[in-house]
C-alpha cells in the first residue's frame, strides 16, 4: 500500500535482499513512496537526473542583428568558437568581423582570397610574424597577393610587425590596395623610409602613422641638418596627418621631412631615438605650429629644442622623459608661449637641472594645468605654493622620487590646492605629520597613493581613511628593506612574515575604488576589507617600525 506500481512491492523474507534499482532503467521514486502513506509527488527530484534537452533551438529565433551585438561582446577567441556552433552563427560572425589578425607567413598570400572571401566586414587588418620566424615572413610577392584580396573599400587600420621579407615594393602594394587607409602601424620590419613616400601618395586620408624598430633605415650619423635628408626623401603633402610616433629608431631622422610635410599635425611622439633633436624640432615647429601634444623620451634635446616647441601657442600635453639636457631656461620658454598648457609631465632623471625656477614659471603661465608629474624634479615649497595659487584646476599630481618633497611641502599643497583630486607620492621623505594634514586639507581630494614612503605609518592611513569618509580611496605599500636584508638567528619564520606582508600590501595597494555616486556600496565593501586587512597585518606582525 501506498507504492508505485512501477516499482515491485519488496520482499518480507530477510534472506532476500532488495536489488539497488538501476539508474539508468528505473524510473525515480516519487517523495513519500517508502513512508506508508500513499501521497505520490509528481514533481522528481532534481538532482536525480537531469532536465531533458528543449524541444527547440530558441537561438533561432534571435534575428542576425541581436545576434551581431552578441558576438561584438566577445574576445577575438570567443568568437572563433561560437563561429564553430552552427552554419548560421559562421556566417554572422564572418559577415560582422571587423578586426583580424593573421599570421603573416611566407604562404599567407596563397590563403587570402579564401579567407577575405569569408571575411568581408574587415575594417582592421594585423599582420603579424612570431620572433624568430622573420626569415619565413610574409614577402613581396605575398604582398601582392595579399593585396589582390584586400577589402579596399573598407580596410581603414593596418598594422604590420615582424615582417623581415617586405621591403618598399610590399608596402607600396599593400598601401595601393588600401585608399580608405586612416591609421598604419609598422613595427619591426626592413623596409626603409622611402616606402612611406608611396603609403602617403597611395592614402591620403591617413591620419595616424606610427613607426617602430624600423631595421631598413639608412645610417643619418653623419647627418647635420635635417635639410640634408629632405633632398634625398621627397615625402608628399599630408593634409590629413594628425598623429605621428617614433619609436626606437636608430635613423629617425629621415622622419624629420614627413613630420615637417603634415601641417595640420596635432599629436608627436619621438621615443628613444638617436641623433640630434635641436634643429629637426625647429624644422618641424614652424612647418606644423597646430601641434597639441608632444612627447619626448630619451633624446639628445636641450633649450634649443624646448624654445622650438614653445612656437606651437596651442600646446596643451607636454611630456619630457629622460632628456637631460633640458634645464629650467627650456621649461621657462614654454611657460612664457604655451599657456593652453593641461598636462606637464617631467622625469628629470635626477640630474637637478629642472627645479623651482621651471615650475615657478609654469603656475606663472600655464593657468588650466590640471596635471603634473615630477619624477626626480625636486621642487619645495616656494614652487609648490605658486602651483597651487595659480593653477586653480589643478587636479592630478604625482611626486615621485623628489628628495625635497617632506611634510613641510604637502602641509602646502594642502592648504592651497583645492581642486586636487588624485595624488600620488613615490620615494619621498614625508611623515605621518604631513599627511595628517589632508585631513582637513584638498576638499576635492579622492585618492591617494604611497609608495616606498616608509615616514608614513598605517595608523596614519586609516585615520585618513575613517575621517574622510567612504568616498575617499588610499594606498600604502612600504617596502621593509631592514627584515628583507637583516640576518636572523629565525631566518624561515621572517622569510614567511615577509612574505605575507607583501601580499597583505600589495592587497591594499590593489583597491582602486570609483569616485563617483554609483560606487556606494563597492565603497563600504572596500571600506570593511581594507579595516580587516590592516588589523590582521597589526595582529600578526605588529606595527612596523620606524624608518
Amino acid at each position: 500500500m501506498g507504492q508505485s506500481p512501477s516499482f515491485p512491492h519488496p520482499s518480507k523474507s530477510p534472506t532476500s535482499p532488495r536489488p539497488p534499482p538501476s539508474s539508468s532503467m528505473a524510473p525515480p521514486m516519487p517523495a513519500g513512496a517508502g513512508s506508508g502513506t500513499g501521497s505520490l509527488d509528481p514533481s522528481p527530484s532534481p538532482s536525480t537526473f537531469a532536465a531533458p534537452p528543449p524541444s527547440r533551438d530558441h537561438t533561432q529565433d534571435l534575428p542576425d542583428e541581436i545576434l551581431t551585438l552578441v558576438f561584438a561582446s566577445l574576445t577575438p577567441a570567443e568568437r572563433n568558437a561560437c563561429s564553430l556552433t552552427c552554419a548560421r552563427w559562421k556566417e554572422v560572425d564572418a559577415a560582422t568581423r571587423h578586426r583580424l589578425s593573421l599570421d603573416a607567413r611566407a604562404m599567407l598570400g596563397y590563403n587570402t582570397p579564401a579567407i577575405f572571401s569569408r571575411f568581408t566586414a574587415v575594417t582592421k587588418l594585423a599582420l603579424r610574424c612570431a620572433r624568430g620566424s622573420g626569415a619565413d615572413s610574409l614577402n613581396d610577392g605575398g604582398a601582392a597577393a595579399v593585396a589582390a584580396t584586400l577589402p579596399s573599400a573598407r580596410l581603414a587600420r593596418l598594422k604590420l610587425r615582424g615582417l623581415r621579407q617586405l621591403s618598399d615594393a610590399g608596402l607600396a602594394s599593400l598601401a595601393a590596395a588600401a585608399p580608405v587607409l586612416r591609421k598604419l602601424s609598422v613595427a619591426s620590419c626592413t623596409f626603409g623610409p622611402k616606402a612611406f613616400v608611396a603609403v602617403l601618395q597611395s592614402c591620403p586620408l591617413l591620419e595616424d602613422l606610427s613607426v617602430k624598430r624600423l631595421r631598413g633605415l639608412p645610417d643619418t650619423s653623419g647627418a647635420v641638418t635635417a635639410t640634408a635628408i629632405t633632398e634625398d626623401i621627397l615625402f608628399p603633402l599630408a593634409m590629413a596627418l594628425r598623429s605621428v610616433c617614433l619609436k626606437d629608431l636608430y635613423s629617425a631622422l629621415c622622419f624629420v621631412p614627413l613630420v615637417s610635410s603634415s601641417p595640420n599635425l596635432r599629436s608627436l611622439k619621438i621615443l628613444r631615438c638617436s641623433g640630434a633633436w635641436d634643429l629637426p624640432l625647429e624644422v618641424i615647429a614652424a612647418r606644423a605650429p597646430g601641434l597639441v601634444e608632444i612627447h619626448l623620451e630619451k633624446l639628445q634635446v636641450g633649450d634649443r629644442g624646448l624654445c622650438a616647441v614653445s612656437a606651437c601657442a596651442n600646446l596643451e600635453v607636454l611630456f619630457l622623459v629622460k632628456t637631460p639636457e633640458c634645464t629650467d631656461e627650456g621649461i621657462i620658454s614654454v611657460a612664457q608661449n604655451c599657456h593652453k598648457l593641461r598636462k606637464l609631465h617631467i622625469d628629470g632623471w635626477r640630474t637637478n637641472r629642472i627645479g623651482d625656477r621651471g615650475l615657478m614659471a609654469v603656475a606663472r603661465g600655464c593657468p588650466d594645468l590640471q596635471e603634473l608629474v615630477l619624477i626626480g624634479v625636486n621642487p619645495t615649497v616656494q614652487s609648490l605654493r605658486m602651483l597651487g595659487e595659480h593653477c586653480r584646476a589643478l587636479e592630478r599630481l604625482a611626486l615621485c622620487g623628489c628628495e625635497t618633497v617632506g611634510d613641510t611641502e604637502i602641509i602646502c599643497l594642502a592648504e592651497r590646492c583645492a581642486a586636487l583630486k588624485k595624488l600620488c607620492i613615490k620615494g619621498c621623505p614625508v611623515t605621518d605629520r604631513g599627511m595628517g594634514a589632508l585631513n582637513g586639507g584638498c576638499p576635492s581630494l579622492v585618492k591617494v597613493k604611497l609608495k616606498r614612503c616608509r615616514g608614513v605609518s598605517y595608523q596614519c592611513v586609516e585615520h585618513l581613511k575613517m575621517a574622510r569618509g567612504d568616498s575617499f580611496s588610499i594606498s600604502l605599500d612600504i617596502v621593509l628593506e631592514h627584515d628583507a636584508g637583516a640576518p636572523s638567528e629565525n631566518g624561515v619564520q621572517e622569510t614567511g612574515q615577509q612574505a605575507q606582508i607583501t601580499e597583505l600590501t600589495g592587497q591594499m595597494a590593489a583597491m582602486d575604488l570609483p569616485t563617483n555616486a554609483a560606487g556606494a556600496q563597492s565603497f563600504a565593501q572596500a571600506n570593511s576589507r581594507m579595516r580587516s586587512v590592516m588589523s590582521a597585518l597589526r595582529r600578526r606582525f605588529g606595527n612596523p617600525p620606524p624608518a
